[in-house]
């Protein structure tokens, strides 16, 4: 039932890059303001991960699974029958919370199974979060190719239906478990503020950089994000532990997270719009959605490939050169599709060397963190750096969205391919700067002189599998935990 779980919500994460030429053309939008169909739902998923967490440590988590999956059930509903964008962000926003459900899922394994069957079935959560993603890029490109766009909405509705259905007649209750206490003022100031630093990013272009508009939600994220920081510094136990970043190694780690995140994101949005403009708009392969969906499956391949591949190079060579390695290749990828995109194979090479480069920073990153803070700091510090890292997905699908509005060709609902290549450019300075960041806080403890044993190197790829999928691994904080 888990593994279930964590498959549907991979799939329905998946129900965003591939499908934005479809939610443009289907709603007469252009394909920068189609963006927030994707954007909407990792905003949503940021904010909620933290949540269900929290509330899967402790007694409500079976009510919070069930809650989730209703909510993504209906905005599934809400997404097919939409008949605007306003609308479709809606439920968009309502599926976007079943991205936090993979934490939930691995609380619940760790609890209800024992030893290494826990762990066995928490190194399967996370394949199959990458699996799920794999497979759900061109199965939703087929159903949108074969009936519509609506019907590929509706068919995340009746998985996350039937997760819900089982769910409700597998989960255990767990009431007798723990009380936790959750931080509602920390959630609301911050999801305030990453809303409203997401709106001034992605329509900065459109509405002007320095008009009031732009500048007042730059303003109240500022201010808000102020706010969240005291308030999570006051109280006793707050949502997100802000002391970690005193850290070193953490402060680097979180940093090149969240913006690895950035670039990731902005390189899947690339990929998948790019292939499917218009050869007539002098640039593109008028590829279907379900071939846009093919090629971003070596993504999710090559990314559990990275994952182990990260273990010998660790062992060996040791953090740096991990880091340094992953953060090579995304850039290499980057740079290889600004400057050579006339053929369609070269869209797959590109998500091939992009899946191998987040595979070894993902599975890389949590390491150097374990290594750099005292064990009883762990679970906070892994917790913050995985919220930071889902606030850079966002960051990067409103950060694309607002250069390639920049780029718009009168006459034409598609930017210029000039927007494009500005955005693989910039996804690939983005990836030098966070890879820099990685390595030089790196402390020297972090190398590979100290050797991880065999269940931190499992932990590391499972999370990495998670990220390449857009999830999130609480089971890392909880073994950190214990």
């Amino acid at each position: 039932m888990l593994v279930g779980i964590t498959l549907v919500v991979s799939i329905i994460s998946s129900l965003g890059a591939p499908l934005l030429p479809d939610v443009a053309k289907d709603l007469d939008v252009s394909l920068p303001n189609a963006q927030w169909s994707l954007t909407a739902a990792l905003i949503a998923g940021a904010i909620a991960a933290p949540v269900l967490g929290r509330l899967g440590d402790g007694r409500h988590r079976r009510r919070s699974i069930l809650g989730a999956l209703l909510i993504v059930t209906a905005g599934g509903v809400v997404a097919g029958l939409a008949g605007s964008l306003p609308v479709l962000v809606v439920g968009r926003v309502m599926q976007g919370i079943g991205l936090g459900l993979a934490p939930i899922a691995m609380a619940a394994a760790r609890d209800h199974l024992a030893g290494e069957h826990a762990r066995r079935t928490i190194a399967l959560l996370s394949v199959s979060g990458a699996t799920g993603l794999g497979a759900g890029y061109p199965i939703s490109g087929l159903i949108a190719e074969q009936l519509n766009l609506h019907a590929a909405f509706f068919f995340g509705a009746i998985l996350s239906a039937a997760a819900l259905v089982a769910a409700y007649l597998e989960i255990p209750s767990n009431r007798d478990g723990p009380a936790v206490n959750l931080d509602v003022a920390g959630a609301a100031l911050g999801s305030i503020a990453v809303v409203a630093l997401m709106v001034g990013i992605g329509q900065g272009h459109e509405w002007g950089w320095t008009s009031a508009a732009t500048v007042g939600c730059f303003a109240v994220a500022a201010v808000t994000l102020m706010l969240w920081i005291r308030h999570q510094l006051r109280i006793p136990e707050p949502l997100v532990d802000l002391t970690q970043l005193r850290h070193r190694a953490v402060l680097g780690a979180d940093v090149s997270a969240g913006l690895l995140g950035v670039a990731m994101y902005m390189f899947l949005t690339v990929i998948t719009e790019f292939v499917q403009t218009p050869s007539a708009e002098g640039f593109g392969f008028g590829a279907s959605t379900l071939i846009a969906g093919l090629c971003l499956v070596p993504f999710s391949i090559t990314s559990l490939l990275g994952s182990r591949l990260m273990t010998a190079t660790l062992r060996r060579s040791g953090f740096r050169a991990a880091l340094g390695i992953g953060g090579l290749a995304i850039t290499a990828a980057g740079v290889f599709f600004a400057l050579v995109h006339g053929a369609l194979w070269q869209a797959c090479v590109m998500m091939a060397l992009l899946g191998i480069g987040f595979g070894f920073t993902f599975a890389a990153i949590p390491g150097l963190i374990s290594r750099s803070v005292p064990q009883r700091e762990l679970g906070s510090a892994m917790g913050f750096y995985q919220v930071v890292r889902s606030i850079g997905f966002s960051a990067g699908s409103a950060l694309v969205a607002s250069i390639l509005a920049s780029h718009a060709v009168a006459g034409s609902s598609f930017p210029g391919v000039d927007g494009y290549t500005t955005s693989l450019w910039a996804g690939a300075g983005i990836a030098v700067f966070a890879t820099l960041v990685a390595v030089l806080l790196a402390p020297r403890e972090a190398r590979a002189t100290h050797p991880a044993d065999a269940q931190e190197l499992a932990t590391w790829r499972d999370d990495a599998e998670l990220a390449s999928a857009g999830l999130i691994d609480g089971e890392a904080e909880v073994r950190a935990g214990q």
